[in-house]
């Protein structure tokens, strides 16, 4: 079926969402409009106000309104730890953690050569500029489990390396409520090489 412009318009700007295909773009798309019209309009002013006054925190990347966001504005928060992540859902996922008091840098992505993300865009450069100013001790790689997240590590841990700061990896392993027979091959194979003495 064709839609009018504006319809299409619509459900093509949902889909840009991750994880929204067309079935559910389509259906969102008809939910704002049919019965949702006052959330979609405070959706819309809200989105509208994201847009013009959240931005990427000068030190660490985060999103945040002001210059500095509040972990690295916090003067609690521990100099000598600097955790990467690729995303800024990341450094919530870490925080709600409770277990990690050091600031972070957010890398908005992975290394992807293919798809034309190299160092620049990762903001190695704003990297390298902290580590310079020596007070990071151990640089904490905590990109995703997967061939680019890795390749990213392995390339910042060299750029650690060369400044004689410690790089670190973070664990990945069966879960905790996991059963190990469902758990993948891979994932068992790294949480056997990564086994601890207790």
């Amino acid at each position: 079926m064709k839609f009018s412009p504006r319809l299409a318009q619509l459900i093509d700007a949902l889909r840009a969402l991750p994880g929204i295909g067309p079935k559910s773009a389509q259906r969102m798309a008809f939910h704002l409009l049919q019965d949702g019209r006052p959330a979609a309009q405070a959706l819309a002013q809200a989105l509208e106000a994201a847009l013009a006054s959240v931005q990427r925190c000068r030190r660490c990347r985060m999103l945040a309104e002001e210059e500095l966001c509040s972990i690295c504005a916090s003067p609690q928060r521990e100099t000598a730890l600097l955790c990467v992540v690729e995303s800024p859902a990341d450094v919530v996922a870490v925080e709600q953690s409770g277990s990690y008091r050091g600031r972070y840098f957010v890398l908005m992505g992975h290394l992807s050569p293919l798809d034309g993300v190299g160092p620049e865009q990762l903001g190695v450069r704003e990297l390298e500029a902290i580590l310079d100013e020596g007070l990071v001790r151990e640089l904490i790689l905590a990109t995703n489990p997967t061939v680019e997240g890795e390749a990213t590590a392995h390339f910042l841990a060299e750029i650690a390396a060369r400044r004689a700061i410690s790089a670190s990896r973070i664990a990945h392993g069966v879960p905790i409520g996991g059963e190990i027979e469902y758990v993948d091959g891979g994932t068992l194979a790294r949480a056997l090489s990564g086994r601890q003495v207790v």
